[in-house]
């Protein structure tokens, strides 16, 4: 298997290149040159597996022969030996509605399952092919703490970690800040998620500095996150229809960096019988506005809502959606890119925008709805879902068939579950104490300048010592 950019502006590459570019280099994002095709005795065969059989099955076709699959295997169950149910990623009923819990990781947040999966990947390679990788993210809340989980400690890992101070939830933060182990270095900039998400970009996309320091990706833009994701889409189907091919599923899913739902895009274009893919967006609802308009226009700001992993604006992996859209078209996905970045708006054809109708639905909700939906599913069932979580279940509304992906734990967002039902969630064990831990942090300024010289600091110290 060979990736290719979106913007068409690198040569073919292997997997684990692609793995260690994370961002291509011109600015792209590296996507496969043909998706694998799976047939419908395999989706039989595939739907009474374990889920880390199953995600051995997946991931081999786009690795080939790069990763030996007894190793492969090994990295698959190492990643997984850390959660807590064994199902992984298990369906729960909650009155009517079918729950797929993404949080049963270490950190309690559907980050985990990419997460785990690449920082084993990482440091595999790293002891099969020697050097230093130093990455950089931005995290609107469970990326960071579920990529400082996967690679803390690590030998010949450091990463760096930028959040927007003041919007992330307490235990976010604390989840980050008090891993206290040697190679990891949390970032708060005074700013938005996107504008720490540019800073990465812009960080990947100065070349000389990227091979200098040996910049890697845990983002989204990392075609391995988004490879681990699809596997529980194939998993949450197998155990609904139990390998009936004739039954399409359809999935609610919370999304603000398009990197959950283009795993379900993917799982859909490999051959899963997926009925509708539903974007469940807050009031930062760009993605929404695009499906229903075929208008993807930035707003005047981001606002702060009580799904703040979702407070986004620019959806890094929407690069990707446009790449396969325009039957990858790189000149049309340049074209698109650069209207964006010089009007603040792209807008597809009408040809285009009817497939984009057919690919996806689409919904946001408020923070008056996200709390009512809430309360309205812990009155009906006692169960307790999470802000983000709820949002994707408020955009399911009416449909059948349906499969809600529950991204974090309710936990994790403890003021809003208060403020809709009068009291927390139990903590987890992982979240137990957190708020008493000893944590670090340093604050800067959200600007490429300043997040770069810290960088350089930190990391020539490091090559002195």
């Amino acid at each position: 298997m060979h990736y290719l950019s979106t913007r068409g502006g690198i040569a073919p590459i292997g997997f684990t290149d692609a793995v260690m570019m994370g961002l291509a280099s011109d600015g792209g994002l590296l996507v496969p040159a043909e998706i694998p095709q799976i047939d419908a005795p395999t989706l039989r065969e595939w739907s009474a597996l374990r889920f880390q059989d199953l995600a051995l099955e997946i991931m081999m076709p786009f690795i080939g022969n790069e990763i030996p699959r007894h190793e492969l295997q090994i990295l698959i169950e190492r990643a997984y030996s850390g959660f807590i149910h064994s199902e992984i990623t298990p369906i729960i009923d909650a009155g009517d509605l079918k729950i797929l819990e993404l949080f049963h990781g270490p950190t309690a947040a559907f980050k985990d399952i990419a997460l785990q999966f690449l920082g084993n990947l990482f440091e595999y390679l790293l002891a099969r092919n020697g050097g230093q990788l130093n990455i950089i993210g931005a995290t609107s809340g469970d990326t960071g703490s579920a990529a400082i989980d996967g690679v803390r400690g690590k030998a010949g890992i450091q990463i760096f970690i930028l959040h927007p101070k003041g919007r992330v939830s307490r235990i976010q933060e604390r989840q980050m800040t008090t891993v206290l182990d040697a190679n990891v270095h949390n970032i708060a900039v005074r700013g938005t998620f996107d504008d720490a998400q540019n800073i990465v970009k812009a960080l990947f996309n100065d070349l000389p500095f990227k091979s200098a320091y040996q910049l890697g990706a845990v983002n989204s833009i990392n075609w391995a996150r988004i490879l681990a994701q699809t596997v529980y889409y194939f998993y949450a189907w197998g155990r609904m229809t139990g390998g009936d091919t004739t039954q399409k599923i359809s999935f609610a899913v919370p999304t603000g960096n398009f990197g959950d739902v283009f795993a379900g895009y993917l799982a859909k274009r490999m051959g899963l019988p997926i009925d509708h893919l539903i974007i469940a967006t807050n009031r930062n609802d760009i993605l929404t506005r695009f499906v229903n308009t075929g208008i993807y226009a930035i707003g005047d700001t981001v606002h702060q809502t009580l799904s703040p992993a979702m407070d986004i604006q620019i959806a890094s992996n929407f690069e990707r959606y446009l790449y396969f859209l325009h039957n990858g078209d790189t000149a049309k996905v340049r074209a698109l890119l650069n209207d964006l970045q010089t009007t603040g708006q792209l807008t597809v054809d009408a040809e285009h925008h009817a497939q984009t109708c057919i690919d996806f639905n689409a919904m946001a909700a408020s923070d008056t709805e996200t709390l009512a939906q809430i309360q309205a599913i812990e009155a009906a069932s006692g169960y307790i879902l999470c802000p983000h979580t709820a949002v994707g279940v408020h955009a399911a509304q009416g449909q059948i068939n349906c499969i809600c992906l529950a991204t974090a734990h309710p936990a994790k967002f403890n003021d809003a579950v208060q403020n809709a039902i009068g009291r927390e969630a139990p903590l987890p064990p992982s979240l137990q104490g957190i708020m008493e831990k000893e944590s670090r942090c340093i604050e800067l300024a959200a600007t490429v300048e300043e997040v770069k010289a810290y960088l350089k600091e930190t990391l020539s110290s490091m090559m002195h010592e």
